[in-house]
């Protein structure tokens, strides 16, 4: 969510940023802004819309200072309009913001009685406005910002330059991610390694309650209590990933294509293929046979990877699982077992609930075990142990290849957990690891189906409504379809299990609906097969996505049929998410959505 870069360096500043800000743009925005010292005094250009709206701008208004600061902005307080943009300012500095500032309205209204005139509706103009106010009785704005963060409740992550000052910049984290960029003779700030990665792979991260003054060639930390403090400075390696499309319209399209590669990738550093057994790349601080619980929270995309774990950890390993959204579990005040084991799913590892959740599972005397994409971010750092999901950047919001890469691990991390408990034999071990081993192949076959989908989407595209059928792991993955067709084709569209269709859902079926129903030939598959009988009997619109007789077993004529290769099912939850996935991302297509960033929806979501 939002994205800020900060360049203390020699030569214009004001185009780099914006270069970098583009390595940003998966994380959704609304408008963007860049501010700059043009000999000493603060000069800003902001716009409405995409990048290239600023860049145009840019290219007729250049800017020529070697200090510049800029910002992709997801709106939360005030319209997505130019005057709301970041970077905000006043006659002594210009700040950048990501997160919500809590206490803006109280604040506020203390320098409204002051006589001090707002000029956005803004929170983060409140921040501005602050250390203004303790620049007039310090002029130091070392000092300034000192006194001003402690006045601040919230998540935010701040990047400020002053008037008057082009070797000064001074950045300050708490709850959203930010990392110091180290050149040579020059220096850097940016919310992500990624987009820093054009500029330097030394990176050092702020924790919470840190900020650092920044000069081209010295860096000084401090923590919540101004205390000088040293931070580990480590490599990345984010500029080796290439972020453009390739051959394809989209990042969604060319991220769905490379799931077999990923796929792939992440089972080969998870498992032994010669052995069919699974090798974890790490030692787990815990013991598989000790734990009597497994607690899972997440949100979106990723907490519907954790419901299709649920089934596997209590499949294979005997071990009850309990799985609630993230956002829900760290407000219920859940009991927690003795020694337990909470495992948290982010793809960027910052996301602010499973964040929150996480650090209320510590405080509750559990381990954490985290699946992440990205080892350097917070929630990385504040676990236990991480297990990567090594799919690379994704750059749609909608995610994809993170998704099937997250089941990918949980499954290996499931097959260990029944292994290590006794409950999972040696063969039996083995012939799941080796249906693993054939996943990728499966992924492959599943996106030949391609051109059908397509045909079938555009049945969706007439629909207003949609509902998606599934039971055992099919019911999460319905759940997950449901939710790509909503975030992206904006149509709505709601998941239930299969099995409870007569209680409730079957009131809305007429031949309008289209109803997708998930089956793999798994041991629900005949009654799964019998719920969409009842849907046929009210004139449903019926969509199949199963094995290829399937259709024609059913006895249904007409209905489309998305045909997938014949499998075992103990996984059949990853191929079978691709039709899920190009179904949706052709239904948006055909509308002329934006698909890799649909309206109101942000990669990473770093506030509640």
């Amino acid at each position: 969510m939002c994205g800020i870069v900060g360049i203390l360096g020699r030569e214009k500043a004001a185009p780099l940023v914006v270069e970098a800000l583009k390595r940003l743009e998966y994380r959704g925005y609304d408008s963007a802004g860049v501010a700059t010292l043009e000999d000493g005094h603060i000069t800003r250009l902001r716009a409405e819309g995409k990048l290239r709206n600023l860049a145009n701008k840019l290219d007729t208004h250049p800017l020529k200072g070697t200090i510049a600061i800029g910002h992709t902005r997801w709106a939360t307080h005030g319209k997505p309009t130019a005057n709301n943009a970041h970077p905000h300012a006043t006659d002594k500095l210009a700040v950048v913001h990501n997160g919500i500032i809590e206490n803006f309205r109280e604040l506020r209204k203390m320098m409204e009685g002051e006589g001090i005139v707002f000029k956005t509706e803004t929170d983060t103009e409140v921040v501005a406005q602050l250390v203004t106010r303790e620049l007039a009785t310090t002029n130091d704005p070392r000092t300034a910002v000192a006194r001003a963060l402690p006045q601040l409740r919230g998540a935010f992550a701040l990047a400020f330059i002053f008037e008057g000052e082009p070797d000064l910049m001074i950045g300050a984290r708490q709850g959203a991610p930010l990392a110091v960029g180290h050149g040579d003779g020059e220096m850097y700030l940016g919310s992500d390694a990624l987009a820093l990665a054009p500029f330097t792979d030394t990176i050092t991260y702020l924790d919470d309650g840190d900020w650092v003054v920044l000069t081209r060639t010295d860096h000084d930390f401090r923590d919540a209590k101004n205390n000088k403090v040293a931070r580990k400075t480590q490599k990345t390696s984010a500029g080796a990933f290439l972020v453009d499309k390739g051959n394809h319209r989209h990042f969604m399209a060319k991220e769905i294509h490379e799931q077999p590669e990923v796929v792939g990738r992440t089972l080969a550093h998870y498992l032994d293929m010669a052995k069919a057994e699974v090798a974890l790349p790490f030692t787990l601080p815990f013991d598989w046979k000790d734990l009597t619980r497994l607690t899972i929270s997440a949100c979106g995309t990723a907490y519907l990877a954790g419901y299709i774990a649920k089934y596997w950890f209590e499949r294979y390993a005997r071990l009850p699982v309990e799985i609630d959204v993230a956002s829900e579990f760290r407000y219920r005040e859940a009991p927690l077992p003795e020694k337990g084991l909470a495992l948290f799913i982010s793809q960027s590892g910052e996301t602010a609930d499973t964040l929150a959740a996480l650090r209320y599972a510590k405080e509750n005397g559990q381990k954490i075990l985290s699946v992440v994409n990205v080892t350097t971010s917070t929630i990385a750092r504040e676990s236990d142990i991480i297990a990567p999901i090594l799919s690379g950047p994704e750059i749609g919001v909608a995610s994809t290849k993170a998704f099937t890469c997250q089941l990918a691990v949980l499954a290996c991390l499931a097959i260990s957990a029944g292994v290590a408990r006794g409950t999972l034999g040696r063969d039996e071990a083995a012939r799941l690891v080796n249906e693993l081993i054939l996943t990728p192949g499966r992924i492959s076959e599943a996106l030949h189906r391609e051109p059908a989908i397509r045909d079938i989407a555009q049945r969706l595209t007439k629909a207003t409504d949609v509902l998606y059928l599934g039971r055992g792991t099919a019911y999460p993955l319905a759940l997950e379809g449901a939710l790509k067709l909503k975030e992206i084709s904006y149509i709505h569209a709601e998941a239930y299990a299969a099995g409870e269709l007569k209680h409730g859902p079957i009131a809305l079926i007429d031949e309008k609906m289209p109803v997708i129903v998930i089956a793999p030939h798994d041991p629900l598959y005949e009654k799964t097969i019998s719920n969409m009988q009842e849907v046929a009997a009210r004139g449903g619109n019926i969509i199949l996505i199963a094995e290829d007789e399937a259709a024609e077993q059913s006895g249904l004529a007409g209905i489309a049929h998305v045909a997938m290769p014949a499998m075992a099912t103990d996984f059949a939850a990853i191929p079978y998410a691709v039709p899920v996935q190009l179904l949706a991302y052709w239904t948006a297509f055909l509308l002329g959505k934006d698909v890799d960033q649909p309206r109101n929806l942000a990669k990473s979501v770093t506030v509640e």
